[in-house]
């Protein structure tokens, strides 16, 4: 979730437009309302991230039985797994009013300083993307989180003058999709951290089973295990993936969402039974059939593929790799047999159907 619900959009045909993906775990607006009434409401009704959930249950529960509000908390994991209705639900929980911004709003120190100075006590403060605040809003943050002050500096140059101002006890919720560019000293005062990961498939038939009784939707196991095994491991998508398919059946005639619904239906969509769509198979077949498996510079698989060299980075690489399709390496992006066949190229002699992840060196671009 930057508005990362654990409930959890189309192509055109002639682009590939990554906005338009309907795996692509970032919602639109009218799809968030939609999401937004798929979240549980309350924390046992939370499916998969058992440890997590479990984690962040004792946490609250010793909180309210001390009648102290809880340590901040930090929540990161890739978009579409559960961070924002996780922070929902710890409002829920404490049964307090919860607060809610991002870092891209808090772009200076006294934007935080309202914020911070309008808080009731005991409030939950939820701060998505918080790794995308301005540092001197993070500075500020630290004071704030640890000592429950701001300082107000009125005037300018030698005589500027730091106002203490006292704030009521509060908990910062902050969601992030890369945690690592949180500087050190905000992560150290988050009192806990989860870390969500991608869902098992067991984990998403539950959720599919109860978003589509609240849709009204007749689903059968067979249709619902379908749609499971391609979303990608996210909540976001798979309950994406049911409403099209859903679309489809009401289009067609359908009463029940069934596997041959589930079929027909992604396959109008793009998207495969390994959960790839027509971006992803295209990254593949440029690499296989153009560049020979590679490797090849980021930038000029990009540019094959007509799309900018972020998203290929951000949006398709991050799946292909985890799924094995793809590998880093230090001269640059390369298909593993796994790639050509699932193309159904046939792989060059003495490539290794899963090969051994490279040494990632942490450069931004391997190859580029």
């Amino acid at each position: 979730m930057s508005g990362d619900g654990f409930s959890s959009e189309m192509y055109e045909d002639s682009s590939l437009d990554a906005t338009a993906r309907i795996v692509d775990p970032s919602g639109e607006t009218d799809e968030r309302t939609v999401e937004m009434a798929l979240r549980p409401r309350r924390l046992s009704e939370f499916s998969g991230q058992s440890r997590v959930r479990d984690q962040l249950s004792l946490v609250l529960e010793a909180a309210r039985r001390r009648g102290t509000p809880p340590d901040h908390v930090l929540l990161s994991g890739p978009p579409g797994l559960g961070k924002t209705t996780l922070a929902m639900l710890i409002g829920t929980e404490l049964e307090r009013p919860i607060r809610i911004t991002s870092g891209p709003a808090i772009q200076h120190a006294g934007d935080l300083a309202a914020v911070l100075s309008s808080l009731t006590e005991g409030e939950v403060l939820f701060l998505d993307e918080i790794h995308r605040m301005s540092r001197s809003a993070e500075e500020m943050l630290y004071l704030a989180m640890e000592d429950f002050r701001v300082d107000v500096i009125v005037g300018k140059g030698p005589g500027a003058t730091a106002i203490p101002l006292e704030l009521a006890p509060f908990t910062v919720v902050g969601a992030t999709t890369r945690a690592g560019l949180l500087p050190a000293p905000l992560r150290d005062r988050f009192g806990f951290t989860g870390h969500l990961d991608f869902y098992a498939t067991d984990d998403l038939v539950a959720i599919l089973h109860r978003s589509a009784r609240l849709l009204d939707v007749a689903a059968d196991p067979d249709g619902i295990t379908e749609i499971a095994r391609r979303s990608r491991g996210t909540p976001r998508i798979a309950n994406r993936l049911l409403r099209r398919v859903r679309d489809w059946a009401q289009v067609h005639g359908r009463h029940v969402v069934d596997e041959a619904a589930a079929h027909a239906a992604l396959a109008l969509f793009d998207v495969d039974d390994r959960g790839l769509d027509r971006l992803d198979r295209a990254v593949l077949d440029a690499l296989c059939r153009r560049f020979g498996g590679g490797p090849v510079g980021l930038s000029t698989l990009a540019v094959a593929v007509g799309e900018e060299a972020d998203t290929v980075e951000t949006v398709a690489e991050p799946f292909l790799v985890r799924e094995g399709f793809m590998v880093r390496t230090p001269r640059g992006r390369a298909a593993s047999a796994l790639a050509w066949e699932h193309l159904g190229l046939t792989p060059p002699a003495g490539l290794d159907r899963q090969p051994a992840l490279p040494l990632d060196t942490g450069e931004g671009r391997f190859g580029a």
